[in-house]
């Protein structure tokens, strides 16, 4: 799992995701026909072969924050970028990137007590002068990232990015592996999905594909209420998600394989979040689509969670499925 803690290690807000891309592009390159990157910003990884074409996609981005002042002694106060939650941030340690060589500044999160806990409630802390944060070349707009080493304990991952690092992992693992598939295979990891989503609304339109996968993650949810769904116990399918109703077609191959291979699912059905899969499924004339991935705990905070052994299982149905991917999908 190296490459997994590399990928979640390395800084990528949503809209500077070079650095995790420039990392893909090189892990990826010797395993298949093509790689390039599209004018958004996407990275776009192709087999060659025969039909179907098939779109796999992951969103290379992650939640984080931009400066957007910088007070007298230092404090610098943030916009969030992407769905954070500001409350489990209070102590944390982050990375600001100050220029084009990313240049960590380290600051801690601070909170306001005479304010809600939220965004506007909390600000960085650094060593530095406002004068001195110029100097360095902290300014308005600079991203920042969440300072939380990776690790691994008992069969778990740990710290930021899980979302979605782990899909980036399994798209990399999956072209390695497939060395023998005949059919054109689109691996395509994805800008500004924090965001709205935008990479797999551009990259779906050029590749027009038959159809498509997307790997991401989900929330682990104890609650039955909410479509129960926890770590450790196998990959899930979304059924339905807050924007998004998966093609049933692709979700019963995707039973087939996990039955065969003994693999345990899960079964995402809820009214929140959605994943790149809404936008791919509505590009030109409409994709049919389906998702897959992992829960993690603790989803959009610093310290997440999650299963080596359901992210392996992603991986193995993946492959399962790619080795001779059905021509035709209907719903």
């Amino acid at each position: 799992m190296e490459l997994l803690l590399k990928l979640m290690d390395i800084s990528g807000v949503s809209g500077n995701e070079e650095s995790v891309r420039d990392l893909i592009s090189k892990e990826i390159e010797k395993h298949v026909d093509d790689v390039r990157i599209d004018k958004l910003g996407n990275l776009i990884a192709l087999k060659k072969g025969k039909p179907p074409k098939v779109m796999l996609a992951a969103h290379m981005d992650e939640i984080g924050l931009m400066v957007k002042e910088v007070g007298g002694n230092g404090d610098i106060k943030c916009v969030g970028i992407g769905e954070v939650e500001a409350n489990s941030l209070v102590g944390e340690k982050v990375a600001i990137n100050a220029d084009n060589k990313r240049i960590k500044i380290i600051g801690a999160i601070k909170s306001k007590k005479s304010q809600k806990i939220g965004i506007k409630g909390i600000f960085i802390k650094t060593k530095f002068s406002k004068k001195e944060l110029f100097k360095n070349n902290v300014e308005i707009g600079s991203y920042v990232s969440f300072e939380t080493g990776p690790n691994i304990k008992k069969g778990f991952v740990e710290g930021k990015a899980l979302d979605n690092r782990i899909g980036c992992f399994t798209l990399i693992e999956l072209a390695k592996n497939l060395k023998k598939a005949k059919n054109e295979i689109y691996f395509v990891f994805t800008v500004q999905e924090e965001i709205g989503l935008y990479g797999a609304k551009t990259s779906a339109f050029e590749i027009q594909p038959d159809w498509a996968i997307t790997v991401d993650v989900t929330e682990a949810k104890k609650d039955v209420s909410k479509s129960k769904i926890n770590i450790g116990k196998g990959p899930f399918i979304t059924i339905k998600d807050a924007d998004f109703i998966g093609n049933k077609c692709i979700n019963n191959w995707i039973r087939d394989i996990a039955k065969k291979k003994k693999i345990q699912l899960q079964y995402n059905v809820s009214d929140t979040e959605t994943t790149d899969a809404t936008n791919i499924s509505l590009s030109r004339g409409g994709v049919p689509s389906s998702v897959i991935g992992v829960a993690v705990e603790n989803l959009h905070t610093a310290k997440g969670k999650a299963s080596i052994k359901d992210i392996k299982e992603v991986i193995e149905i993946l492959y399962e499925l790619m080795k001779s991917p059905p021509k035709v999908c209907l719903v």
